[in-house]
């Protein structure tokens, strides 16, 4: 018994100290890609080669183009950063990505021929205002019921990491509920399947006013590469309103927590639907 406590005293919390500590992501992440603006000649081999589709590129009409990634069906896979002839795109190291509509994770530069451009990106405008929000937040809990309406389980499992030691999702005040009418909203992964949307209808309904929806991962934002399939409903939004999206192929789990903390903040400032 004493060895117990001695290992727990000079080992240390092995909790880590995100959001007031960001650690380095590890060197073997690979995220979404990142435009290089003055390499970038609107070739369009990585939209062509984009399975989700996330990236247009518009034609080029008298010098000018637009290069757009949509982050909410983004996979992560990398294949437009190998098809680029240019070298114009690199994988960035950012996960903090969760937005409040789909116009939040939509990543746009607008080109021309001298190289120069103007990009707009309004998730660095969200992460910095939910940083200052977070503090203030931490002492209101938030009950969740997970919903899987058809996924491959990768989100399903970044989000179980959420409980284990080193995340510990329970001491912002969030929790996972096991039944829809003891919790304040849906988490929900996957895209819904046509064979699961009477179950999700029903949770949904079950799920008291008001309430809160959570997309995690690209099909939930988007149905992802599953997008057009008989066999798919959609993703989340196509049947009831989302109030965050977390995007990614799947999330890390800060990445999933970042985007609980401002659906915790959405649900503090009394602004959510009813």
């Amino acid at each position: 018994m004493f060895d117990l406590f001695r290992q727990r005293l000079t080992g240390g919390s092995a909790t880590n100290g995100y959001p007031d500590v960001v650690e380095p992501t590890p060197p073997t992440f690979r995220g979404m890609p990142r435009l290089l603006t003055d390499r970038c000649e609107g070739a369009a081999d990585c939209a062509r080669v984009c399975p989700a589709g996330s990236i247009v590129v518009s034609p080029k009409f008298a010098g000018r183009w637009s290069w757009t990634l949509d982050r909410a069906s983004c996979l992560g896979c990398g294949l437009c950063i190998e098809a680029c002839p240019h070298g114009a795109l690199e994988p960035e190291n950012i996960f903090e990505l969760a937005g409040r509509t789909r116009e939040d994770l939509k990543v746009t530069a607008e080109l021309v021929e001298d190289g120069s451009s103007g990009s707009q990106d309004t998730i660095g405008a969200l992460g910095a205002t939910l940083r200052e929000r977070i503090r203030t937040i931490f002492g209101r809990s938030l009950q969740l019921r997970h919903l899987d309406v058809g996924s491959c389980n990768g989100c399903d499992w970044e989000l179980n990491a959420l409980l284990n030691p080193v995340y510990d999702l329970q001491r912002f005040g969030i929790d996972i509920v096991a039944s829809p009418r003891h919790a304040d909203g849906l988490l929900v992964s996957g895209p819904i399947t046509r064979n699961l949307e009477p179950a999700f209808w029903a949770t949904y309904e079950a799920t008291p006013d008001p309430k809160l929806v959570i997309a995690i991962g690209a099909c939930a934002c988007d149905a992802g590469f599953l997008a057009g399939s008989y066999a798919i409903a959609g993703g989340a939004d196509r049947r009831v309103p989302v109030d965050v999206y977390i995007p990614g192929c799947p999330p890390r789990p800060e990445a999933i927590l970042y985007g609980l903390l401002g659906a915790m903040g959405k649900w503090h400032s009394s602004t959510i639907r009813g």
